[in-house]
């Protein structure tokens, strides 16, 4: 069956090389359907691009407007490759903004979108261009970075299209991606627990779920059923997702639990507080002056709990350590019985919030693989890779 191919071209000196992407995925039986922004027309022509699919080229809202085109094109199509992406449509879907057909199209696609950005190097490093850029990333988009080289203004920089061998790869892993976990229970604890003091007052972390949420998000793009299991956060779970937004770790213990026979992968990456007051006060407690004490009690173990129930899924752990790192994680994944457990350095400027992070995935007795320092975007597709894998091979 031929994959379905949107190929959105904006107006850059770059547009070219889309005939020669859209020839390859032709030829390689791909079915691909093109929208010529008004900026790209002015670089190459409807008739290149009908000529090499054999089919309509579309520029605007109101080509065959009885099929209401932005909304029939994405749902006709497996994936939105738009090649080369100029700054502006980039900022246009980091902003929501659709006014013209691509952009439209593109704010009403609910299939896997793919971006090569291509510009002038200053352009491309501005601030707000790398923001927009960022912003895609963590809603799930697939960037293609830039290759260095000569660039259209006669100067030498970043910003130039990358090659055509990478864009059809990255493509092809979106088709992978989208296969490998269809039919698939994800099970996911996310985010902190917050252990109440009184009624104002908590122990908590500084985790904010971010991870957890990427993961979850990439499962979904995978064709997963995904369970996650939410504490305390500003940030928004994916929408296709089963939430359970919990609290203390004891709503958490019980809502994993009540999900975890029927999961295939269970992937514990919440930052669960391992003590609570043993007695929370009813009232807020007043201000005195002198010593206090705080007796605190054991939360229960979420990850051996599982462990020790598992049967047959795939139990993933995750260890924030801040020395001994390969050590105490290692530890854990023996004593808690997992198939694997990720570890980063929390005193490294990386871990907690939404920025990027640095992680290894160990398992086994001694087998290690570096995942490397990106955002968790990134990371949570490398994990899934590794995940997999490691299952194939067991």
């Amino acid at each position: 069956m031929s994959r379905r191919i949107l190929l959105g071209v904006t107006g850059g000196i770059a547009a070219y090389k889309a005939a020669a992407l859209t020839s390859a995925l032709v030829q390689r039986g791909d079915d691909v359907t093109v929208i010529l922004s008004d900026g790209a027309r002015e670089f190459i022509g409807i008739a290149t691009f009908a000529a090499l699919t054999r089919k309509p080229v579309y520029s605007s809202l109101w080509d065959e407007p009885e099929k209401i085109p932005h909304i029939s094109l994405v749902r006709e199509a497996d994936v939105l490759a738009i090649v080369p992406a100029t700054a502006n449509i980039i900022a246009k879907l980091a902003r929501g903004i659709a006014d013209d057909l691509l952009s439209d199209a593109a704010l009403a696609a609910r299939i896997p979108i793919l971006i090569a950005p291509a510009m002038n190097d200053a352009m491309y490093e501005h601030p707000a261009t790398r923001e927009n850029l960022a912003t895609l990333e963590a809603r799930g988009v697939t960037i293609v970075e830039p290759g260095t080289g000569f660039l259209a203004e006669r100067e030498f920089g970043v910003g130039r299209l990358a090659e055509q061998d990478d864009i059809i790869a990255a493509l092809d892993g979106l088709f992978e991606r989208g296969r490998d976990l269809q039919g698939e229970h994800v099970l996911i604890t996310a985010g902190p627990t917050r252990e109440a003091i009184d009624p104002v007052r908590f122990m908590s972390n500084a985790a904010s779920g971010s991870t957890g949420i990427e993961l979850a998000r990439e499962a979904l793009a995978r064709g997963a059923e995904v369970d996650l299991i939410l504490g305390p956060t500003w940030l928004q779970a994916p929408r296709d997702a089963r939430v359970a937004h919990v609290v203390s770790a004891q709503e958490m213990y019980a809502a994993t639990l009540a999900r975890a026979e029927s999961a295939d992968f269970a992937i514990a990456s919440a930052a669960v507080s391992d003590w609570r007051p043993r007695n929370a006060l009813e009232q807020k407690a007043k201000k005195f002056d002198g010593p206090s004490r705080l007796e605190l009690e054991r939360t229960p173990d979420i990850l051996a709990a599982l462990g020790e129930r598992k049967r047959g899924g795939f139990l993933l752990g995750f260890a924030a350590e801040t020395e001994n790192h390969e050590a105490n994680a290692r530890e854990k994944l023996r004593s808690k019985h997992l198939d694997a457990i990720v570890v980063n350095d929390v005193t490294a400027g990386a871990g907690f919030g939404e920025g990027d992070n640095e992680l290894v995935l160990l398992w086994g007795e001694s087998e290690r693989e570096a995942l490397g320092r990106a955002s968790k975007r990134r990371l949570a597709r490398r994990l899934w890779d590794a995940m997999l894998h490691l299952r194939a091979r067991s």
